[in-house]
């Protein structure tokens, strides 16, 4: 899968999750039908948030953006449907272009350790997605452990 597909992909199923939290929040705020909607989108849109900021890390590291579009690509995430017109904007601009770095080139943005680290981890998919997938376990794991936004209701 190219980094294109990547983020698009985990943008896309950001915003979806999006649409289900606030559908949630309707249900239980306006119309009363109880907050299984909101646990549960809230539970959804939690992993695909976070998923979205791994993927958006991950590429900014890949396409050697600077941290301040980096940070600009998470940040994006809080907003609702915000990461659609990131990536739509990414992809004009041409920032989401090419395959993975797998190799490493003349490039000085290619001698720095995180894009070494990238390179090993690339060149091992099945650990990679491993190290994705318990990081983003340990995250949701410690903010239900924190508990939800704002306190439970």
């Amino acid at each position: 899968m190219s980094p294109r597909i990547l983020f698009r992909s985990v943008a896309i199923a950001e915003a979806i999750t999006w649409a289900l939290l606030i559908t949630g929040m309707l249900l239980k705020y306006v119309l009363n039908v109880g907050d299984a909607g909101v646990r549960v989108g809230g539970f959804v849109h939690g992993l695909v948030f976070i998923a979205f900021g791994m993927t958006a890390v991950l590429l900014a590291v890949n396409q050697h953006w600077g941290p301040r579009l980096a940070a600009l690509a998470v940040v994006t995430a809080i907003i609702p449907f915000g990461t659609i017109p990131l990536d739509r904007g990414l992809e004009k601009r041409g920032l989401l272009d090419g395959d993975w770095r797998s190799t490493r080139t003349d490039d000085p943005r290619d001698q720095t350790r995180v894009s070494a680290l990238l390179r090993w981890m690339l060149a091992r998919p099945a650990l990679f997605t491993t190290v994705l997938v318990l990081g983003l376990v340990a995250i949701m794991t410690t903010l239900l452990a924190v508990g939800p936004p704002g306190g439970a209701s």
